[in-house]
């Protein structure tokens, strides 16, 4: 008997467990700062490969990629240039390896472009399409089971990645914003401004991830589960992050803090919650048990 899909679980009302953060455990583990994490998909497989199974160990039913920033304008400035579907490819590859045997989906990460779009930078939109275009085909063709368009902050560069998506792919597609400004974005979009803008493109899934606080991201997820009838993904940060002595970054959060916190995200609707950046292992392992013991009084 098949398992159930993806967007199967979604319907059924089943909670899901996303995976945390990929680029700041990876840092942890000897990535060196300002190196994109796609180069140890390549240089270093074995670790993100530890990390997949690290997550999977804790709970997490749902891998996301090592591609966040594995789109072609993104590794312009890379090591990686040209080398874009093959990158992609084998980060799903890669996941797939690190699930096998366990009953997780694998989910296709795909984050800004990392720069603006005309008249606020460089980049033409016939630019942006190609480039998110190219990498969603790669992730559908190596087999992920749904299209994550996270961290999103710009409209109009969203509403281009989910009309490439949907161009190249019938995948579940979820898309993602980030409130770094409280319950705004960094362009001024608000939840229910991103929800009215969106939904229409034919998008499974809406989103909060990464931000600031979690608190607020909390209110931020309350905005969009009032402006919405989609289901939600949430993958909130571990906290604000701040510097050790040593000049490296952490985050304020504890495990036991990030995982007391899951009942109010079901509450604002969420279906998928997992985390962002500073999100560990042991994080993780923390929602996860809320997760369950959520799920088994309601049972």
């Amino acid at each position: 008997m098949s398992k159930p899909s993806f967007m199967e679980k979604i319907r059924s009302g089943d909670i899901l467990v996303a995976d945390g953060a990929t680029g700041t455990n990876l840092l942890k583990r000897g990535l060196f700062r300002g190196t994109p994490s796609e180069e140890w998909i390549i240089k270093n497989p074995d670790e993100v490969i530890r990390l997949h199974r690290d997550f999977i160990q804790a709970g997490a039913d749902i891998l996301l990629t090592n591609t966040f920033g594995g789109s072609p304008l993104r590794l312009e400035s890379a090591e990686l240039v040209g080398r874009a579907a093959e990158v992609n490819r084998e980060a799903v590859r890669l996941a797939r390896q690190a699930a096998e045997g366990a009953a997780v989906f694998v989910a296709g990460s795909i984050g800004p472009s990392g720069k603006l779009l005309k008249p606020y930078g460089p980049l033409e939109e016939t630019d942006v399409y190609e480039s998110f275009a190219a990498q969603i085909k790669a992730l559908s063709e190596a087999g992920v089971d749904l299209l994550v368009i996270e961290t999103q902050f710009d409209l109009r560069e969203a509403s281009i990645a989910v009309e490439a998506a949907k161009s190249v792919s019938d995948l579940p597609l979820v898309c993602s914003f980030s409130y770094d400004r409280g319950n705004r974005t960094m362009m001024g979009v608000r939840p229910a401004q991103m929800a009215s803008e969106i939904e229409p493109l034919g998008v499974d899934m809406l989103g909060v991830n990464c931000g600031r606080s979690l608190e607020e991201n909390l209110e931020a997820l309350k905005e969009l589960y009032a402006a919405t009838d989609l289901p939600l993904w949430y993958k909130p940060n571990a906290g604000l992050p701040e510097l050790d002595p040593d000049g490296n970054t952490i985050y304020n959060l504890t495990p036991q803090e990030m995982g007391s916190r899951v009942g109010s995200a079901i509450d604002f609707g969420a279906q998928v919650i997992g985390g962002c950046c500073g999100t560990s292992p042991s994080h993780l392992a923390q929602i996860a048990k809320s997760v369950k013991a959520i799920k088994s009084n309601s049972d």
